[in-house]
């Protein structure tokens, strides 16, 4: 914290930067924002993640047109996942952008495909970053100001759910359960 308190504006640039190295590293785009919300606050912390994702989105968009082969098995991808003659619209990528763990440039690849031209794409994917950015980045400012005492009882409340919504079944074989010794 006390680095990004006194790193003026390298601490922001620092962090859009994140968002376009995120792909590299395997994370989500919600930990990044939830991180944004925590070290910038909800207002510096969304508009700095929107920056980044949209980046993120028009890098995509240079490196998929610049690999076309690439672009067709991502498309088929996208065909078996959502099926072959759906298309979805920019309202519903934004709300599910909202969901956690859909892969982000799967519906970014989405917005190509029905996008007319760059611009149009640009547009639409700014406007479906704004919630994803606003809403989990508020949810990282509100974590920041929890004291550390309701972080442990919202931590020691999620042990017994993680416990009761397990899976409650176990499937074994028959080969496994019967083993059969030659």
């Amino acid at each position: 914290m006390a680095f990004i308190e006194t790193g003026g504006l390298f601490a922001p640039i620092l962090f859009i930067s994140f968002h376009l190295l995120r792909p590299l590293f395997f994370l989500p785009v919600v930990f990044i924002c939830i991180s944004g919300g925590i070290l910038f606050g909800p207002v510096a912390g969304t508009l700095y993640s929107l920056i980044g994702i949209t980046l993120s989105s028009v890098i995509f968009y240079f490196i998929i047109k610049w690999m076309p082969g690439t672009f067709e098995k991502l498309v088929r991808v996208k065909q078996k996942m959502i099926g072959k003659h759906s298309e979805l619209t920019t309202p519903q990528i934004t709300l599910l952008r909202l969901i956690p763990f859909i892969h982000f440039h799967l519906l970014s690849l989405c917005l190509i495909e029905i996008s007319t031209n760059f611009r149009d794409y640009t547009k639409s994917s700014l406007l479906s970053n704004i919630p994803l950015a606003f809403v989990y980045t508020s949810i990282g400012g509100w974590i920041s100001n929890l004291t550390p005492l309701y972080i442990f009882a919202f931590l020691i409340t999620l042990l017994p759910l993680i416990y009761v919504l397990r899976r409650k079944e176990i499937i074994i074989k028959w080969r496994d359960f019967f083993q059969v010794s030659t």
